[in-house]
């Protein structure tokens, strides 16, 4: 029997927060390359605070992360990114003064997601290339954001909460998006969504976080048809439309 492939991401007894304060208590996951795994409980449970552990933002207090094998809990976020970790926070930090195409090649590198690839996923953005960041609508700029983030060819994408504020059409146009990255295989995608039903019909495995610890680790279809555990976990009745 061939052995496993090493996950791009490991994280072994996760204990984090910011100054003496913890907010993670042991969380312990892996992803794997071309997998999308969604973080998702109820508000301030710890899903943002995880991410920013993963990018090096918080203290971490105890445990292991790994980015293909390699130990990076020690290192500062300039060379988690340099090493294939992409992060796309909540706050849609665009180079205002920069046109578009100049966003999405002024941090580019490796070949992964030239600038036609990149445009072929938001089409929006080819349409837009030359206006300044600070003339696109929110949903051009989250699409921007990801594509930046894209291009520097990341081994492993973060995501908080990419369609939070967005209109119904654009989030419809995000979540095609996120799919076509999946179905690439090359990437392997973390995403914290408040949006239950969006995160589950969307991703390949899920985890739950309940007051700063893993309470439930799964495929994200099991629990989407699970009314019960939907309630036990999240608190919310009945059956998620997949939609």
């Amino acid at each position: 029997m061939a052995p496993e492939a090493t996950p791009v991401l490991e994280a072994r007894g996760l204990c984090a927060g910011y100054g003496a304060a913890r907010v993670l208590h042991d969380v312990s996951f892996s992803v794997a390359r071309g997998e999308m795994l969604v973080i998702i409980g109820r508000n301030g449970t710890g899903k943002t605070t995880l991410i920013e552990t993963l990018c090096g933002l918080t203290t971490l207090h105890g445990g292991e992360i790994r980015l293909e094998g390699a130990r990076i809990e020690a290192m500062p976020p300039h060379r988690r990114s340099r090493l294939g970790l992409g992060w796309v926070p909540q706050e849609r930090e665009v180079f205002a003064s920069l046109t578009v195409e100049e966003n999405l090649t002024v941090a580019a590198r490796g070949a992964a997601w030239p600038l036609e690839r990149l445009y072929g996923l938001f089409p929006r953005l080819a349409a837009r290339k030359r206006n300044f960041a600070n003339q696109l609508s929110g949903g051009e700029q989250q699409m921007l954001v990801i594509a930046r983030a894209l291009s520097t060819g990341p081994r492993l994408l973060l995501l908080d909460e990419p369609v939070e504020g967005l209109a119904p059409l654009i989030v419809q146009e995000m979540l095609a998006a996120i799919g076509a990255m999946r179905a690439s295989g090359g990437t392997a995608i973390v995403m914290v969504e408040q949006k239950y039903d969006i995160a589950l019909a969307h991703s390949d495995r899920c985890l739950v976080l309940d007051h700063g610890e893993a309470v439930y680790s799964g495929r994200s279809a099991d629990l989407l048809a699970d009314a019960p555990g939907l309630e036990r976990l999240l608190g919310v009745g009945g059956q998620a439309d997949p939609g």
